[in-house]
């Protein structure tokens, strides 16, 4: 039985729809980590010289919690719903950064956001996957 184009339509708004939202929802849950680390740096809680390693763990949890909410609402393919999320979260970081910044490139510490991004997506795609259910032979 064939899948009619309409049910397919249906099902690719959805995990594109599922994809976006959960970028944004890391994105926010992103920045929402930094201001918590910002607020850690000027209160002299978290020294400043480990700015770069929060950003990054930032960016984890960011890409956790998005890839997360994209991998429950697509429904199927757990692992790439993750790391669409992910991939949307550092997209979103990176034209962020071009638009007020100018200067934001792959070499200033773009890699480490990426894998961080990436790595988070994927972890919530793992995790996220429901096991198979098992075929009882008669």
């Amino acid at each position: 039985m064939r899948k009619t184009e309409e049910d397919q339509g249906v099902r690719l708004m959805r995990m594109t729809t599922g994809v976006l939202l959960g970028g944004v929802i890391s994105l926010a849950v992103c920045i929402a980590v930094l201001f918590l680390c910002s607020i850690g740096i000027c209160n002299g809680w978290i020294p400043e010289r480990l700015m770069g390693q929060y950003t990054v763990i930032g960016c984890a949890l960011g890409g956790l919690i998005g890839g997360g909410v994209a991998v429950r609402r697509c429904g199927s393919g757990p692992l790439l719903a993750g790391l669409a999320a992910g991939a949307v979260l550092f997209l979103l970081l990176l034209t962020v950064g071009v638009l007020l910044l100018h200067n934001t490139s792959i070499e200033n510490g773009g890699a480490g956001l990426l894998c961080g991004a990436l790595g988070g997506g994927a972890i919530s795609g793992l995790l996220g996957a429901r096991p198979k259910k098992k075929r009882h032979k008669k």
